[in-house]
């Protein structure tokens, strides 16, 4: 992956968000794309040693469009300033659209790299599913939490849009609740990229998914 190409792209695209230029760097973006796939593939196949239903996750599937839905957002500009993808066992829904725990990763202009596992923002259903496996299996939740290269790698879960109280059918006495308020159960990190060493971005990607794979896991027992 040409990371200092791609950033330059980046940055342009963030100065000329619009149609017509888009179009003019069509091929510029062509290319930067086949070697994000490529990326992603190779990503893929490298996690399915440690995760083995990864195995047919379909890696065109897993990247975003890098086209923006601009129907329900107020800031109307066409295009998104990120590479990014999610990889879902599936490989066909997002998170978001209930296709349960994910590796995600984006590249900004600025060469910063984010990097997340677990659900973000998963539908009511799903998330009430999550709430009860908290409850059901808190020696396992937090055996997880405690994982030594979890902890390390992203801290804990993140706090973010956590409820200021026990949501609807949960009792405020019960000793999970604070880690039930929470409406995303997901950790990330941000590191920044050495544009200079691309042959690092793939051995940061694999060891930064293999830490958050306790939280994965345990999401898939909800």
């Amino acid at each position: 992956m040409h990371l200092r190409d791609l950033t330059q792209f980046l940055a342009e695209l963030s100065e000329n968000n619009n149609r017509p230029w888009f179009i003019m760097n069509k091929p510029r973006y062509d290319i930067l794309r086949a070697e994000f796939l490529d990326l992603v593939t190779t990503l893929i196949a490298d996690m399915a040693r440690v995760d083995p239903l990864l195995a047919d996750c379909n890696p065109k599937k897993a990247l975003f469009r890098i086209n923006r839905d601009m129907r329900f957002s107020h800031v109307k500009i066409p295009y998104k300033t990120t590479f990014s993808a999610a990889i879902i066992p599936n490989g066909l829904k997002k998170p978001s659209d209930g296709g349960g725990p994910s590796y995600y990763f984006q590249i900004d202009a600025y060469g910063t790299l984010l990097v997340a596992g677990g659900e973000y923002m998963p539908p009511a259903d799903r998330l009430r599913l999550i709430r009860h496996h908290v409850i059901d299996d808190a020696a396992g939740f937090h055996k997880m939490l405690k994982n030594k290269a979890f902890r390390k790698r992203f801290g804990g879960l993140q706090q973010e849009g956590k409820l200021t109280r026990p949501p609807k059918g949960f009792d405020a006495a019960e000793p999970q609740i604070e880690m039930i308020k929470l409406k995303n159960f997901i950790a990330w990190t941000e590191t920044k990229l050495d544009i200079n060493a691309p042959e690092l971005l793939e051995r940061e990607l694999a060891q930064t998914f293999k830490d958050v794979l306790p939280l994965v896991q345990w999401l898939r027992q909800a």
